[in-house]
């Protein structure tokens, strides 16, 4: 043996930066994403999630009522987008997630409030997400002391003292008991299918391609898009069983209830899988290794898990990560495994989301049939 060399150490050292700087794409994910998460946690997560949306169904409208609704805008947790006139239509816009409070004001508030009977107003939550409503309710226990405080003057100032003029009572919706697991067990189903089929189809096709047994398969009579669904389809089944799995276990284990909408949440787990088998598919064509694969996988998983409402509430984030949420399709099964198992949902009101997966399906396939075709033809 010639003993240590710090020559050949800086020989095999310059070997291996030159082979880092040459895999181009290994590089790039190393640098993007520790700035990925640093932008993600810094700027995106915020566990205080404030201008909620609120609708409000104030069936009088009097000084007092206005005084409410002022007062919760000021409180900065809730932004009233929806006035609404019947309670069907607020209870559909709960049911559908498209606000997160539903405030009534009874017709006869003013007149109790006079006489100092029990006056009351009603706040509906969707409580689905607990970690996401919980500082706005702490907001609300401030609100029969404050909100009328600069109303209640000449024969009505004695109301001001003492007790408060009225109570809030607050409506816990689809997770009364405010249970996380009702909400992170249901969201796991997306993220589980989303790690194991991307990154198995990927690996798989790129494997195949390492192997040289891609282009033989090529070269029989079987068409590329007959190659293609073959490979898929036993993953199709794999992500069924993953799906009866998760959901047996949800019930069984955690007591995860399953109000409905099976018609909606089978299309969804439908178009869900065949679009993440087809994102592994277009991920298979542009990686060429299996350790590149792997990255590419992790690197499309990171703001699936971090936006798409599964770890961090999805109304807290600023407005431009809630854009690149919508995109994600995670964000879009989340709301329907959720409104399906805790909500009982119906088509009626997954037709938004089953038409965002349903677009994520055309777009990957489309663009992985056109990548497959320029890369092993």
């Amino acid at each position: 043996m010639n003993g240590f060399s710090l020559e050949r150490v800086h020989a095999v050292l310059v070997k291996e930066f030159r082979q880092l700087v040459r895999d181009r794409l290994t590089f790039a994910i190393m640098l993007l994403i520790p700035i990925i998460q640093l932008t993600l946690f810094g700027y995106a997560i915020n566990f205080q999630p404030r201008h909620l949306p609120t609708a409000v169904l104030a069936q009088e409208n009097s000084r007092f009522a206005r005084a409410i609704v002022a007062a919760l805008k000021n409180s900065s947790y809730f932004d009233f987008t929806r006035q609404v006139r019947t309670p069907a239509e607020l209870n559909a816009l709960v049911r559908r997630g498209e606000v997160q409070f539903a405030v009534t004001i009874p017709g006869d508030f003013t007149r109790r409030v006079a006489r100092g009977g029990d006056a009351q107003i009603l706040v509906e939550v969707d409580a689905s997400d607990p970690s996401a409503t919980g500082p706005a309710l702490a907001a609300l226990e401030a609100l029969p002391e404050q909100a009328l405080a600069h109303d209640l003057d000449g024969g009505l100032a004695a109301r001001g003292q003492g007790a408060p003029p009225f109570q809030v009572v607050v409506h816990n919706r689809f997770n009364p008991e405010e249970i996380t697991a009702y909400n992170i067990v249901p969201g796991l189903l997306g993220v589980i299918l989303s790690l194991t089929l991307v990154m198995m189809t990927a690996l798989s096709v790129t494997r195949e391609t390492e192997r040289g047994t891609m282009e033989t398969l090529l070269a029989t009579p079987l068409e590329p898009i007959e190659v293609m669904v073959g490979k898929l389809a036993p993953y199709v089944l794999v992500g069924l069983v993953q799906t009866a799995v998760i959901l047996v276990t949800a019930r069984v284990l955690f007591g995860v209830p399953m109000m409905g909408g099976w018609i909606g949440l089978s299309l969804g787990t439908a178009l869900f899988i065949v679009g993440s088998l087809a994102l592994g598919f277009l991920i298979s064509t542009a990686a060429r290794s299996q350790l590149q694969a792997m990255q590419m996988s992790v690197f499309y998983m990171l703001p699936s898990i971090l936006l798409s409402g599964f770890a961090f509430p999805f109304s807290g984030m600023p407005a431009w990560a809630r854009a690149i949420g919508e995109a994600i399709p995670v964000t879009h099964f989340l709301r329907l495994v959720r409104g399906a198992m805790l909500k009982g949902q119906t088509l009626g009101d997954q037709w938004r989301e089953l038409l965002a997966l349903f677009a994520f399906v055309c777009v990957v396939t489309a663009l992985a049939m056109a990548r497959y075709r320029r890369t092993l033809d």
